[in-house]
């Protein structure tokens, strides 16, 4: 299994990039056919005015000319709520995110960890005494039952006891690096809603210094900027860190499981050479 990381690197790459060129269709799209709510409003307004009213002056007439350019898309009131250093940080967060996920998911196979071959054929040379072809097979193996093997086995004319605790501190070491690339998951929904809770204050504050700037009661449409963006950021925020944390917890038992059963096999595998002292296999 040499190149399996980098394999797995690869199709993490590979899926990166369709979903980035999913997320530019998906905004290029719903930025023209994704009407905001308060455009569907003003139509239904403007269709019901002539029945619930009679003739309006026309300074009133001219109103819905004047607030016509509000008739944006969802997306669009959505970006520029969030603006561009929001927008950037949580497009960032999400496409890191996927890789992330596509990557833990490819390490954390059962084949990757566990290759029902590698322990068949290992098997078959221990029952032939092929002990050297043996150790050679599991050493080129980069799987996770391949490098616990292999320490076993290097440490074997060192006694049994020896050659099951270096099998322990090479599991260790692997189940490590297992840990530590998921830990960048949960990394990730820990972070996202922080930055939520940052845009949020900063849009609360943003709201709070127009009541306190103007000089008359502000009109609701100056204090819904600061409030689209307290509201945007823990939206994402929150959409961002809530599959995240699944998705870590989720994996980090499948790991755990899988950590477990290769110790169990491994062990089965070695059981054979229990009462080598110092002689060698």
């Amino acid at each position: 299994m040499q190149g399996g990381f980098k394999g797995d690197v690869r199709k993490a790459a590979i899926w990166l990039l369709g979903m980035l060129f999913a997320w530019v269709i998906v905004f290029q799209v719903g930025s023209q056919f994704v009407p905001s709510a308060w455009a569907f409003q003003e139509n239904e307004q403007a269709e019901l005015e002539p029945f619930g009213r009679g003739e309006e002056p026309a300074a009133e007439a001219a109103e819905p000319a004047a607030t016509a350019p509000q008739s944006e898309t969802y997306l669009a009131w959505m970006y520029r709520s969030l603006g561009v250093f929001y927008s950037l940080v949580f497009l960032a967060l999400s496409f890191t995110l996927v890789a992330l996920v596509v990557m833990n998911i490819l390490s954390a196979r059962r084949e990757g960890l566990l290759p029902s071959q590698l322990i068949q054929n290992f098997e078959n040379l221990l029952n032939e005494k092929k002990y050297q072809e043996a150790y050679e097979l599991a050493k080129s193996d980069e799987s996770f039952l391949g490098q616990v093997l292999s320490a076993g086995l290097a440490k074997l004319s060192a006694g049994y006891s020896q050659a099951i605790e270096a099998m322990q501190e090479v599991g260790e070491e692997e189940n490590m690096k297992l840990e530590h690339r998921l830990s960048y998951i949960a990394l990730i929904g820990t972070i996202s809603p922080m930055v939520g809770l940052l845009g949020t204050v900063q849009g609360m504050i943003s709201s709070f210094s127009v009541i306190a700037r103007s000089p008359t009661t502000p009109k609701p449409s100056e204090l819904a900027a600061g409030i689209s963006t307290a509201l945007f950021t823990t939206l994402v925020g929150l959409f961002i860190a809530i599959p995240a944390i699944a998705i870590y917890n989720i994996l980090r038992n499948r790991i755990a499981r899988f950590v477990l059963e290769v110790g169990v096999v491994s062990e089965n595998l070695m059981s054979r050479f229990s009462g080598v002292g110092a002689k060698k296999a």
